[in-house]
């Protein structure tokens, strides 16, 4: 399975200041994470354009940044409601961490004997830990991205390995 080598990370959704500055709503793992970042891109037509950070602060849950070439309110304004886009490489992954565009498609496997209950769809953040939204063959079923679920994830082999409870996802 081929990666996205660009991944949304942010959209715009205000201007902050008569300077250019814009607010970002993250869509990386903290505001922190996407503050951290050297560079982002702006998506047009089948190409990504480089937009160079200047400067972030997290103010509260969200991000305000300086980006290259938005210098004033009405530049920044035009850009609202874009989603900013960054390259694979620009994250610093710990061993075991993955990202979350990685898992959708990938099949959701028994650890024990093999047997195939589905393929992720979505994977869904609502607190302490991500649902996994599994297409089965019985519909689609949510199983908690947990320890006690999930014994092992192998991206690179296309498999979630899992130990379900009976009836999480399969009708046995």
């Amino acid at each position: 399975m081929e990666r996205k080598k660009f991944l949304e990370c942010a959209i715009i959704i205000n201007t902050h200041g008569v300077r250019g500055n814009v607010k970002l709503e993250s869509l990386c793992d903290s505001p922190a994470v996407l503050a951290d970042l050297p560079r982002v891109f702006v998506k047009e037509g089948n190409n990504y354009r480089e937009i160079k950070v200047l400067h972030t602060s997290v103010f509260k849950s969200f991000v305000l940044a300086d980006l290259e070439g938005i210098t004033d309110m009405d530049a920044a304004a035009a850009m609202k409601g874009t989603t900013l886009y960054a390259a694979r490489e620009d994250f610093d992954l710990d061993e075991g961490d993955y990202f979350i565009a990685d898992l959708i498609g990938l099949d959701v496997v028994d650890v024990d004997d093999g047997k195939k209950y589905g393929v992720i769809k979505d994977v869904i953040n609502r607190g302490s830990s991500d649902i996994y939204v599994v297409n089965t063959p019985n519909g689609e079923r949510m199983m908690p991205a947990v320890e006690e679920f999930v014994k092992k994830v192998d991206i690179d082999g296309g498999k979630v390995f899992v130990k379900p409870i009976s009836g999480l996802l399969s009708d046995d």
